[in-house]
């Protein structure tokens, strides 16, 4: 797996952005978007709406973890 940073390119309707994120989170973005039926840019897009502050490469590793945290919490309590 990839651990240096390239730029990948998401669309939003006609207009295009570039992403920079390391191999590991784009990985994630994406399996996390095929769990919730849709692609990659349209789960970036759902991101880019809800971020506070940071640009949209940050808010997708946050967003990323975040989902990591939470199946992490839901595998643990299934456990008990």
């Amino acid at each position: 797996m990839k651990s240096g940073i390239s730029p990948h390119t998401v669309t939003f309707g006609r207009n295009k952005t570039s992403i920079s994120l390391e191999g590991a989170f784009w990985i994630g973005l994406r399996k996390i978007a095929r769990r919730k039926q849709t692609t990659a840019s349209k789960l970036a897009l759902q991101i880019a709406r809800k971020k506070h502050r940071g640009n949209l490469s940050s808010a997708v590793r946050v967003f990323v973890l975040d989902q990591l945290h939470v199946q992490a919490v839901g595998r643990k309590s299934k456990r008990k």
